[in-house]
């Protein structure tokens, strides 16, 4: 289920005291706790139209109203967005030409497998701290099974795959035999990838 509209509303801008059920004490949104920084909004063509509504507003003046609040507070604040879907699905056309100073588009993992020995390597240290793990690297064949599969979960997928592998290796060298079960390699490499 989606997350009601204040809720987010109240995550962006904040609230005061009482200004919902549950409001019992004022608080700075992620606008206000960024000011003088950057802020990424994730999946932002999932944000309903009024919600893009008013981050358009935020956008253009700089001013956020905290739920409940009367008066505006100005901040400083670089936003960057990110989406799974094509540029501008989903948006406003305002709100997408305002977002859309400078674009990054980055490919699917299936377009440059190449990476994957590196991205792999990153998130074994990562999931090492994450999990008390003493994963040291990985088995030349993976990246041979990684390079065949069509990765439609794009690093999301490879993500999961290698900290459940690392979990179940716990130290040394992650092989073939920590993967998931074969139904991960059974899937045809022309499985509809996402977007």
């Amino acid at each position: 289920p989606a997350l009601p509209e204040t809720l987010i509303e109240s995550e962006l801008f904040g609230h005061e005291k009482g200004a919902f059920t549950g409001a019992v004490d004022r608080r700075a949104g992620c606008f206000e706790r960024a000011h003088g920084g950057t802020l990424l909004l994730d999946e932002i063509s999932e944000m309903t139209m009024p919600m893009q509504t008013k981050l358009l507003r935020v956008l253009e003046d700089s001013r956020i109203q905290r739920l409940g609040g009367k008066g505006d507070i100005e901040v400083n604040v670089r936003v960057l967005a990110a989406t799974n879907r094509a540029p501008g699905t989903n948006l406003r056309e305002d709100l997408y030409y305002r977002l859309n100073v400078f674009q990054i588009v980055l490919p699917p993992l299936r377009e440059h497998k190449e990476d994957i020995p590196m991205i792999a390597d990153g998130m074994i240290q990562a999931l090492n701290k994450k999990h008390g793990t003493r994963v040291s690297n990985h088995d030349p064949a993976l990246l041979d099974i990684f390079s065949s599969y069509n990765w439609p979960g794009n690093v999301r997928e490879l993500r999961n795959v290698i900290e459940r592998a690392s979990i179940v290796a716990a130290t040394g060298a992650v092989h073939v035999n920590h993967l998931p079960s074969p139904f991960f390699f059974a899937k045809s490499s022309v499985d509809e990838p996402l977007p």
